[in-house]
């Protein structure tokens, strides 16, 4: 007779059982590996970061340092050549059904992992267990999935998890994240967007171009009507005081407009410059199409609104004269949008 397992659950309780261990592995994936350590958007309580690390090891058999040098990686040669899995570079079927032998090829980059892994995990444990016996961690698993639930429908849901990261994140997110979806930022200088508003399945990062607009952010959704579920499960584990978000999105702030923009609103425009720019698109709306030299006019003012805070060798002087310089222009340009826009950019505060 067949070894049924341990527990003897109805079909419907081993979807269940996987979806459930899958689950994990992604809020381990959203939290640990990508909000955590790879961009330092919070801090974790050691018990915390420690249950991530070993189930990640046990589950997917990835090294944090290779995970987050890797990512760290594509963010800095976002859409080039150098990008690990860009699907703007490598083509779309490539990342989302291969993506995950674009990752094992970049793992054996040392120069990477040298230059990108910084502040990862360096105990014992780390470099005496998870990253020199990765496939003990997946054996292990693969055998109490057997003894667990029997032998097919053990080896079903062991295979179940380690495609689960395989597929969503090398694949997914790394591919549709780059290629199908919405924007709301489109000054990003990347192919990055928003799967859909509601990032439950992978844990909130289906909300890719927020991630890319704010980087350092723990939370992913930033409109009324999108949801990060991996940012609740951060905001419990902050009430348990297991968690310190470190980074959140900038929240504009506004005061009575000044007569010319000081240094502050200087600081506050660059603080606050994809919001600037999600505005001024929406005033750039209100130009009818007849008006095709005002239209001109405002996609110039753009290009020179987007690289004043591109110049960072400028002194904070210098800035503030030419942020005055642009205000005046734009106020007198006639064009009733530009002008709402200009006086409204003052009062950012």
């Amino acid at each position: 007779m067949m070894f049924s397992g341990w527990f003897d659950l109805p079909w419907w309780g081993l979807i269940l059982t996987a979806l459930v261990l899958t689950h994990v592995t992604i809020a381990a994936v959203t939290i640990f590996l990508h909000r955590c350590q790879a961009h330092r958007a919070l801090e974790l309580h050691p018990l915390i970061s420690h249950f991530f690390r070993f189930w990640l090891w046990l589950t997917t058999g990835m090294v944090t340092k290779e995970w987050a040098a890797i990512h760290r990686k594509h963010h800095a040669k976002c859409e080039t050549t150098d990008d690990p899995h860009s699907p703007q570079v490598h083509g779309i079927n490539r990342v989302l059904w291969a993506g995950v032998l674009l990752y094992v090829k970049e793992s054996y980059n040392k120069e990477t992992l040298e230059r990108y892994g910084h502040g990862t995990p360096d105990d014992w444990l780390e470099r005496h267990v998870y990253s020199k016996y990765v496939l003990f961690g997946l054996t292990l698993t693969g055998v109490a999935d057997v003894l667990l639930f029997g032998i097919v429908p053990g080896a079903l849901i062991f295979i179940t998890q380690i495609v689960w990261i395989p597929f969503w994140a090398a694949g997914v997110i790394n591919g549709v994240g780059h290629f199908f979806g919405y924007r709301n930022y489109d000054d990003v200088p990347d192919a990055s967007k928003n799967i859909v508003p509601w990032g439950i399945l992978i844990g909130g990062e289906e909300l890719h171009n927020n991630h890319h607009a704010y980087t350092t952010s723990a939370r992913f959704s930033n409109h009324w009507y999108e949801f990060d579920l991996g940012w609740m499960y951060i905001r419990f584990l902050q009430a348990a005081r297991l968690a310190r978000v470190r980074h959140l999105p900038p929240v504009p702030r506004f005061s009575a407009a000044g007569s010319a923009p000081d240094l502050q609103t200087l600081r506050a425009v660059i603080a606050n410059r994809h919001h600037v720019l999600a505005s001024y698109a929406k005033a750039l709306k209100r130009i009818g199409a007849l008006e095709q030299e005002a239209w001109r006019t405002m996609q110039a003012m753009r290009r020179e609104l987007v690289a004043l805070w591109a110049r960072s060798m400028a002194s904070s002087e210098h800035l503030v004269m030419q942020l005055q310089d642009w205000c005046l222009r734009a106020e007198a340009s006639g064009i009733a949008p530009l002008v709402a826009f200009s006086r409204r950019l003052r009062t950012y505060s």
